[in-house]
């Protein structure tokens, strides 16, 4: 077509960060109450008004003097002087310290006139009027004593703070740049500021666009490719946590008008327009011909992944728009994909943001890990890969590299999950083709307080296993079907792997546990079409919602079909094949049973605790093993003896240092769980 948009001369990362550098998003200053100025960066530098303290001040609990009156005075033979009174923190002294006399006072209080110095308390004695002696160490004066007796010499100055110790009056308080946190905020309370003047917060306007968008809270229509508006929230939290302030539009369908209105306006009321979406080499994608027609189109297409199609340019603002914002905004458009909206987001525009609200660079975190697998990749483009990480105590390991453990978690752009995933990034070189296992790569952790977790385990979803997970301290489990669970746990970097039903593979592990669960035909409540097995799937006009075949519950449905076909002399493949919606598979073990509640199968492939959960009918075919397999060189460490000790129900073993030390115990949750029992076969 003719008005189609081509990638061609994709700009390199350096390019793009020049490019955003060129725009202008910084806000005016603005004057803040002190209690809102936390985490605000100064505009304008400031100065005291006043001296702080604002009087001579004592530093201790004591008594007042003149210090020449204390001069030669010891343990032996102590000065004694009149008492005159006393001031505490908070008042105005109403006596005068004269020679040979002294006045009590306490922490804070201001210095009466006359004295230069402070006797702590504890050097001193009442001595009662007309007694020769002293009447008790470290006592407080009280309405009968008329003189102190003083057992330690003190020089002026001694125990006091004077006026303007803390910051004189005139001098440079805080600088313009300096980040506001609670001491900076102390400070200027004493200096007896209400407000300060700060650098503005960057107005992001983001719109998302797509006419298969829908907002979280409404309803959600999936036959019409209907997803929810993921990007909106997840970007304006990362504006907020960069120091913008995010301000949300509605999300803009595929046509131009309606676009260009939106852009317009967000340009108008915004410093910064982030669109989502709309971006991609396509016909329909209209988004980078607004920016043309009412802007300017500075770069369309980064040599990055994921990430190619990112646009930056600059917006007209219309003749209603502020005069105090200038006559243009600047824009950025990311791409649609989750996945890459954030990774362009973070690698490219937070940065400018933070620089425009005065924000430092965060705190980052750098770790060198050696890779779990090996990857292969030659795009030639620059790769930000996001990996997961795993820190092995080699005590209980047959490894002796101490290097964490990195693998990629990328289940594709579109997957939201591969950032919650992932501990960090690794940015691949566009030059690099392959990566082996057990190079060293450095891993940009996406913040320095990132925890890796404590076990990996891969392999089959389960109910009873999401479960048995809560009990421990900070897994994590990758939902990847028994078959992969078992291939990576064979390449070496997972702890541990959980798989269901027959499996072809040998691997070098330890069984350390399991259980069985009971698997069927999820029908409708009442099993209207009187479906009793495979067969009835094979032989009629049935329509069924099958699982992937890296899944157990497919393993068992297809020996079932092998079972079948042997009694019927027929190929398995051959009855697959009449089966209406065989190739049609649910990655998730609740996939097929909510088809079979909505009416959109006659039958699934699930479990009968499923099944009952959500309402539905079960046709058992039988029960399915369940095992836990920990890599043989891992089955010491302490995560891997806690799982095992939790599998075994503490039979002889209190969970270990990192099971949860509260819930139901893994026979209570298997005895919560229809069609689940304990299982003493748990052979491969």
């Amino acid at each position: 077509m003719s008005d189609r948009k081509e990638f061609r001369d994709l700009a390199t990362p350096a390019a793009a960060r020049e490019a955003i550098a060129s725009l202008d998003l910084s806000p005016s200053p603005e004057t803040v109450p002190l209690r809102e100025a936390r985490g605000r960066v100064l505009a304008d530098r400031v100065d005291a008004a006043v001296d702080v303290p604002g009087f001579d001040r004592a530093s201790m609990d004591g008594y007042a003097v003149r210090a020449r009156d204390t001069f030669g005075a010891d343990e032996a033979d102590p000065a004694e002087l009149d008492l005159v009174g006393a001031v505490h923190a908070g008042a105005a002294p109403d006596v005068t310290v004269d020679p040979g006399a002294c006045a009590e006072v306490s922490t804070g209080a201001v210095m009466p006139d006359g004295a230069d110095a402070v006797v702590m308390v504890e050097r001193t004695d009442e001595v009662d009027a007309g007694d020769d002696g002293g009447s008790g160490e470290g006592d407080a004066a009280t309405d009968d004593a008329s003189r102190i007796a003083v057992r330690t010499s003190v020089a002026p100055g001694d125990h006091v703070m004077t006026a303007g110790t803390d910051i004189a009056a005139g001098a440079r308080a805080l600088g313009p740049g300096t980040r506001l946190t609670p001491r900076e905020i102390g400070l200027l309370s004493a200096l007896g500021l209400d407000e300060v003047p700060v650098k503005g917060r960057p107005r992001v306007g983001i719109v998302s666009t797509g006419d298969e968008l829908v907002r979280p809270g409404d309803e959600l229509d999936p036959d019409r490719g209907e997803i929810y508006d993921v990007n909106s929230t997840t970007i304006a939290a990362g504006v907020e946590e960069a120091g913008g302030e995010p301000v949300l539009y509605p999300h803009a369908g595929d046509d131009y008008d309606e676009m260009e209105r939106l852009l317009r306006r967000a340009a108008d009321e915004c410093d910064l327009v982030l669109s989502s979406g709309s971006t991609s080499a396509s016909a329909v994608d209209v988004i980078y011909r607004v920016i043309e027609a009412r802007g300017e189109l500075l770069l369309h297409g980064v040599a990055v992944k994921p990430g190619k199609p990112m646009l930056v340019g600059r917006l007209d603002r219309t003749d209603e728009a502020d005069d105090s914002r200038g006559s243009e905004s600047a824009y950025i458009g990311l791409p649609g994909y989750p996945v890459s909206a954030l990774t362009i987001f973070r690698t490219f525009v937070a940065p400018a943001i933070r620089e425009a609200a005065g924000q430092p660079e965060p705190a980052t975190a750098t770790v060198e890990g050696r890779m779990g697998v090996e990857e292969r990749y030659a795009e030639g483009r620059l790769r930000l890969m996001p990996v997961g990480l795993l820190n092995l105590d080699e005590a209980a390991t047959a490894a002796a590299d101490d290097r964490p453990l990195v693998y990629p978690v990328d289940k594709g752009s579109g997957a939201t999950t591969s950032l919650v995933e992932a501990d960090g990034v690794v940015a691949v070189d566009p030059d690099t083709e392959y990566l082996d296992v057990g190079e060293t790569v450095s891993v940009d952790l996406f913040s320095p307080d990132v925890r890796p977790p404590t076990l990996l385990g891969v392999g089959e979803d389960d109910p009873a296993l999401n479960r048995l997970l809560d009990r421990l301290d900070n897994p994590r489990y990758l939902a990847v079907g028994s078959r992969e669970g078992l291939r990576r746990l064979r390449d070496g970097v997972p702890d541990v792997a959980v798989t269901a039903g027959p499996t072809d593979r040998d691997v070098d592990a330890e069984v350390i546990g399991g259980w069985a669960r009971e698997w069927g035909l999820v029908v409708p409540e009442g099993n209207p079409e009187a479906v009793s097995g495979p067969a009835d799937l094979v032989d009629r006009d049935l329509r069924f919602r099958n699982r992937q075949t890296v899944s157990g519950l497919r393993s068992s449905l297809d020996a079932a079909l092998d079972d079948l076909a042997s009694e019927r002399d027929a190929d398995r493949r051959a009855l697959a094949e009449r089966i209406d919606g065989y190739e049609r598979t649910a990655k998730a073990f609740e996939s097929p049973v909510r088809a079979v509640a909505a009416g959109d199968a006659d039958a699934g492939l699930g479990l009968r605790e499923t099944a009952e959960r959500l309402g539905c009918g079960f046709v058992s075919l039988g029960e399915q093993s369940v095992v836990v397999r920990a890599a043989a060189d891992r089955v010491e460490r302490e995560p891997v003896a806690a799982l095992a000790a939790e599998l075994r129900g503490g039979e002889g073993d209190d969970g270990g240092a990192d099971a949860a030390e509260s819930g139901p115990d893994f026979d209570a949750i298997l005895a919560d769980l229809p069609g689940y029992s304990r299982n003493s076969r748990n052979d491969p």
